[in-house]
């Protein structure tokens, strides 16, 4: 990411030293006249005559993507920021304007008189929060989901084909195509790293993803989220991968009963919450009376990552090399 960063800058340095024989700006938005683009959004066909220029965000991931996509200038707004966004984005977001802190609603949505609204999640577009897909589609507001969470729309392809094919289809709709694949090729590479790493795996572990806990209650990574492909790249395997659900609500009990080699528990510390940090996850497993007998628990067999990096966005590949590195501190990969 960092190199990304120098490689954007340098660019525009270079522009600016030589703006007298009329270099253009590489992040300037592409010149579309009389052209028109159409993509397919989890089963529904986006048109655009042109490119959009007030895009808002429904989620921080969605918000970090458009910004690694170089998009700041082509934002009217973004919401529901669940930590604090990432160092490498931070000038550029703070450029944008912040619609909410929380979930958005419709009112706040148009207000922001939008031409093109992102979300990761489908869930984000119901009548309680800023409208169905539906009804904005009706005011001509077109609404974009990311594959990940569509996969009967993209069979046969894995979560991070699915990533993959957010970038580009995010590079078609603003015209950057040409960043789309660059960032394709680098989180690609960063994928196969982890692969390779995975064929030396000793064995196959078993790993429990705690992402958040609700009132005391653990909610752990299930067989349809990003962490079960995770876990298949890095040669392990999901605790909870016969659970047809990306984020389903556990017991401890039922956990203890799994007894997973090794834990990875998200830090969702920023988000403020009780039980939301890493720490707090943790001290929860040392005092239930079942988990703490566990080996992963006893031994601290526990891998801490950034909560936001469990789910799909460009931050997946960093959970990629933090766990494959914890991996190899506890032996599991050699």
């Amino acid at each position: 990411m960092a190199q990304r960063v120098l490689v954007r800058a340098a660019g525009l340095a270079a522009c600016l030293a030589v703006l007298a024989t009329g270099c253009a700006d590489p992040y300037a938005a592409p010149d579309r006249s009389g052209e028109g683009v159409t993509v397919t959004s989890c089963g529904r066909e986006l048109s655009f005559p042109a490119t959009p220029e007030r895009a808002v965000t429904l989620d921080q991931t969605a918000t970090e993507t458009l910004l690694e996509l170089g998009l700041a200038e082509r934002m009217a707004g973004t919401s529901n920021l669940k930590v604090p966004i990432a160092p490498e984005y931070a000038a550029d977001y703070d450029t944008v304007p912040v619609l909410s802190e929380k979930l958005l609603t419709a009112e706040q949505l148009r207000a922001a008189a939008p031409d093109v609204v992102l979300a990761s999640f489908a869930a984000q577009y119901t009548p309680d929060r800023v409208g169905t897909r539906e009804e904005l589609a009706e005011l001509g507001l077109p609404t974009f989901v990311s594959a990940v969470d569509c996969p009967r729309h993209h069979e046969n392809r894995t979560a991070f084909d699915r990533l993959f094919a957010d970038y580009e289809t995010i590079g078609r709709i603003f015209g950057v195509e040409d960043r789309a694949a660059t960032l394709v090729d680098e989180q690609r590479a960063a994928v196969t790293r982890a692969e390779r790493a995975g064929e030396n795996s000793a064995g196959e572990p078993t790993v429990l993803w705690l992402y958040s806990t609700f009132n005391g209650i653990p909610y752990v990574a299930g067989g349809t989220g990003l962490p079960a492909e995770l876990s298949r790249i890095v040669g392990a395997r999901n605790a909870f991968d016969d659970v047809d659900e990306d984020w389903p609500e556990v017991s401890w009990e039922r956990i203890a009963e799994r007894d997973p080699d090794v834990i990875v528990v998200g830090d969702l510390s920023e988000r403020g919450a009780p039980g939301d940090s890493a720490e707090e996850k943790i001290a929860m497993m040392k005092e239930h009376p079942v988990v703490s007998q566990l080996r992963a628990v006893r031994e601290n067999r526990i891998i801490e990552v950034p909560g936001i990096a469990m789910d799909p966005s460009v931050r997946s590949v960093d959970a990629l090399g933090l766990v494959v590195d914890g991996l190899r501190d506890l032996g599991h990969v050699r």
